[in-house]
């Protein structure tokens, strides 16, 4: 088989006008030691046997290919086949990682900052955080090294109530004292908590706008106002950014700096935990504190600049996820503004028009319109029939979708987070909303049918308190005739 393949690729070299003894027959060869003593206990199978099983395994999975995940943004928005060409193009995956003179790729990671840069409205940008967590934390460092050039020793953050947890995370990594900011009964900022806590001390107000209930902080402009008075920052969690594109810059509404999720708004692999991508935008007092290296364009290309005594440092291997970046281009120059503009309008109508269908059945907290995602309670379905949000998320899977996000924000209790995206039709958002009535009467009609749930997955219900208590951390083999846990 290997001197097939040997020769087969020196054919291909030859049609690529490269001489067949620029592929010298050595590299085929293995070195001793690394050969086994015995051959591989390796079972015979034929390759439409093995292309059967990988086949069948790949059914059994629930991924945005083959079902609808109303986790929207958050990790399943659905990622153009274009962006995948395009990071697969030779030019960036034979790149290595340490060349430092690439123009290609420089020019991508500066084009795709200049582009951030028009879509929220900030004077600069770092692409080299990792994810939007990371991003917020090198948000924090740049407000302490701000405030430390300043003499100024402020120490302490709010954080809204209804806040990502990794904000107040994030804050407490960098040394700060996080306060908690009320929610008013529509969901938003308490206006009156708020300015009963700012003060001189005051280092930061993190916000997220749209809030994690789906809900637009509609007094925004006058929070940065008041924040900017005492001398505070006003940063932004901007992992909701797709309600906002084409339709409001952060950085025009008074955000001084603010993460972006390209794994999330700009439709790039993050399924799994990772890759992702969490650039920071800044105004331009927080410029010098950017993570260095920047790309500088100048007249002779561009180039990294390494001279930056201000900045935080490095803190990210090479530049990021370059992959990541790539497909985030790809997407934003593929959408262009009016496609980027529709996403927006896309994504807002898909959920106010889930919300109209359910709210009938499914209790809603909050009847204001909502921004890309909207927020049920589980709450009275629980109180009169028994059933958890998670029994709903799991009687879900029997009607081939994927569950929302359930039990976050925790304001509201048994939460369901809705997430439609843009990219779903109406016959799908209906067929989901028929779903979720359908649970709602099973619930109160046959509540152990629900309880049970899944029936029809390849994996029954698993023992939740056991699965914690008792993880299964290395492979074994299963007997299939067995039920599994």
């Amino acid at each position: 088989m290997n001197k097939l393949i040997f020769e087969i690729g020196k054919i291909g070299h030859q049609g690529l006008s490269l001489p067949a003894s620029d592929v010298p027959e050595q590299e085929m060869s293995i070195p001793g030691n690394y050969i086994r003593a015995e051959a591989a206990q390796l079972p015979e199978v034929s390759e439409p046997e093995l292309i059967r099983h990988y086949t069948v395994l790949s059914q059994k999975n629930f991924c945005v290919d083959t079902h609808y995940y109303p986790l929207g943004s958050c990790t399943m928005k659905y990622n153009p086949r274009i962006n995948e060409d395009m990071a697969r193009l030779s030019g960036f995956t034979s790149l290595h990682p340490l060349s430092k003179f690439n123009q290609g790729a420089l020019q991508l990671i500066y084009e795709l900052e200049q582009d951030l840069k028009e879509i929220f409205g900030f004077d600069a940008f770092t692409l080299q955080p990792a994810a939007g967590a990371h991003g917020e934390l090198v948000s924090l460092m740049m407000v302490k090294a701000y405030f430390q050039s300043r003499n100024e020793k402020r120490k302490t953050v709010l954080v809204p109530q209804s806040a990502h947890g990794t904000n107040p995370a994030s804050a407490s990594m960098c040394g700060f004292q996080v306060i908690e900011i009320a929610s008013q009964e529509d969901g938003t900022i308490d206006l009156v908590d708020l300015k009963s806590k700012l003060n001189t001390d005051i280092a930061a107000v993190m916000i997220t706008n749209p809030n994690t209930l789906g809900l637009f902080e509609k007094n925004i402009m006058e929070v940065a106002e008041w924040v900017h008075n005492v001398g505070g920052i006003l940063y932004g969690d901007g992992a909701n950014s797709n309600a906002l594109l084409g339709k409001a810059r952060p950085g025009d509404l008074g955000f001084d700096l603010m993460h972006v999720n390209l794994h999330k708004t700009f439709s790039t692999p993050h399924g799994g935990g990772g890759p992702g991508s969490g650039p920071v935008g800044v105004k331009k007092q927080f410029i010098p504190f950017l993570p260095r290296p920047i790309v500088l364009k100048k007249e002779s290309g561009y180039e990294f600049d390494f001279d930056r005594p201000q900045s935080i440092g490095k803190i990210k291997g090479f530049y990021g996820n370059f992959g990541v970046l790539i497909r985030a281009l790809a997407y934003i120059r593929a959408s262009g503004p009016d496609g980027l503009k529709w996403v927006t309008e896309q994504a807002v109508l898909s959920a106010n028009y889930l919300k109209e269908k359910l709210k009938n059945y499914w209790e809603l907290p909050y009847s204001q319109p909502c921004m890309h995602e909207f927020v049920l309670s589980g709450e009275k379905l629980e109180r009169e029939t028994g059933i958890k949000t998670l029994d709903v998320a799991k009687r879900l899977l029997d009607y081939g979708f994927h569950a929302p996000t359930v039990y976050f924000p925790m304001t509201v209790k048994e939460c369901l987070m809705i997430e439609p995206t843009e990219t779903e039709n109406r016959e799908t958002l209906d067929a989901f909303a028929q779903a979720m009535i359908k649970i709602y009467q099973e619930s109160h009609e046959n509540p152990d049918l629900v309880k049970n749930a899944p029936h029809n997955t390849p994996v029954s219900r698993f023992d939740e308190v056991k699965a914690a208590r008792n993880p299964i951390l290395k492979y074994s083999p299963i007997n299939e005739s067995q039920p599994r846990e």
